[in-house]
């Protein structure tokens, strides 16, 4: 480096003096500082300029400078390219270009590769390869849950007011809950996602609160009302191939408009008296009817034990009858005369009787002499006692 005088940049610079005001009067010395010969050697910024520049000459294959010799030393010319340099100049490319290339995806997330704006290929979690530029790689997050809310009056024309089927205005908000099932479909497909899902799921519940009455809405058909927005917005949206999955539907609120929200809790609470009334009614209509029910099936119980038990006698009669008969024939007067018999211990049986025969004296029973019955007496009274 002693006869290269000139400097890399082609300005003059070599190694200056070291001491005293030699070299143009500039005591900034490349070796040591005037003054003390013992200092330490401190470099300049002049000399850690020049060691860079000799550097940068020897890696581009020369040790000239820059200036193509035009510096007032005997230096070579301008940087010479021969085979080592431009292998490391492709290497570097190619190192740049695998970089330039090389894409990772995260496992809740698909990539979709464009070659020349075309689609391509979908890629999976991991580490990808997309030749770059030829190939372009779009990150799409695919398990990510995404929302729209729809009916929560942040939009003007988003007041979620909606008719029902017997001229009701119920105010809905409700939150439809999504993600990215087909990423390539998605991408091409949809110029905006976010506003068709809520199109789309707006028009779907309007529909579903249209074919509705007032009151399931407000109290029972929560869920029901829900899986069916689900399902409306669900085939719609694969209708048009947009690659999207539909969650969940969340009804979070279904209520009359403000305006009209006090006078309709009134005649809520009038339909609920109504409701408490009738189920008493039915409650004590059951109770009635049961009752009648039983006493009917008693009566006609009864009608039927006594139905047949006439029945049964009437022909235990007749059966009787019909062998009296035939002992009758056979013998009549003594069949006459038992039967006579029968008849009178029959009547006379259970009566307390007393027989005069009017032949004593012929006076009919006069001479009888009358006693009270005092065993008679004694037997009413135990009897009363009891």
């Amino acid at each position: 480096m002693a006869g290269n005088n000139g400097g890399p940049w082609g300005g003059g610079g070599g190694n200056r003096p070291t001491g005293g005001n030699g070299g143009g009067g500039d005591n900034r010395g490349g070796g040591r500082r005037p003054g003390n010969g013992e200092s330490p050697q401190i470099p300049e910024i002049d000399d850690l300029v020049r060691k860079g520049q000799e550097q940068l000459k020897v890696l581009m294959g020369g040790r000239g400078g820059f200036g193509g010799g035009r510096g007032t030393g005997g230096g070579g010319g301008g940087p010479k390219l021969n085979r080592g340099t431009i292998g490391v100049g492709v290497l570097a490319l190619f190192g740049l270009w695998v970089f330039s290339s090389l894409y990772t995806v995260r496992p809740e997330e698909q990539s979709v590769e464009l070659f020349l704006g075309k689609y391509s290929a979908t890629g999976q979690p991991g580490l990808n390869f997309a030749p770059w530029p030829l190939v372009k790689a779009e990150v799409i997050p695919v398990t990510r849950e995404q929302s729209e809310t729809i009916g929560d009056g942040r939009g003007a024309l988003d007041s979620g007011l909606m008719l029902t089927t017997d001229a009701n205005i119920v105010d809905i908000e409700f939150q439809v809950v999504w993600n990215i099932n087909d990423p390539a479909a998605f991408l091409f497909n949809l110029a905006d996602p976010q506003a068709t899902v809520r199109s789309v799921a707006e028009s779907a519940m309007r529909e579903i609160i249209a074919q509705s009455n007032l009151s399931p809405i407000l109290n029972r058909d929560r869920g029901l009302i829900e899986a069916n927005a689900q399902d409306l917005i669900q085939s719609t949206l694969q209708s048009y191939d947009s690659g999207i999955n539909i969650i969940r539907v969340n009804l979070d609120q279904a209520d009359p408009p403000e305006e009209v929200i006090d006078a309709f809790r009134e005649v809520q609470a009038a339909e609920q008296e109504r409701d408490r009334l009738q189920r008493q009614a039915d409650a004590y209509a059951n109770r009635v009817l049961a009752g009648a029910r039983g006493e009917a099936a008693q009566i006609l119980e009864e009608a039927e034990a006594y139905r047949a038990e006439t029945i049964n006698a009437a022909q235990g009669e007749a059966s009787r009858f019909t062998a009296v008969l035939g002992e009758y024939r056979l013998a009549p007067e003594v069949t006459r005369k038992r039967l006579y018999l029968q008849t009178m211990e029959t009547v006379l049986g259970d009566i307390d009787k007393v027989i005069l025969d009017d032949t004593s004296g012929g006076n009919g029973g006069q001479g009888v002499v009358p006693y009270l019955p005092l065993n008679e007496l004694r037997r009413n009274q135990q009897a009363q006692g009891n």
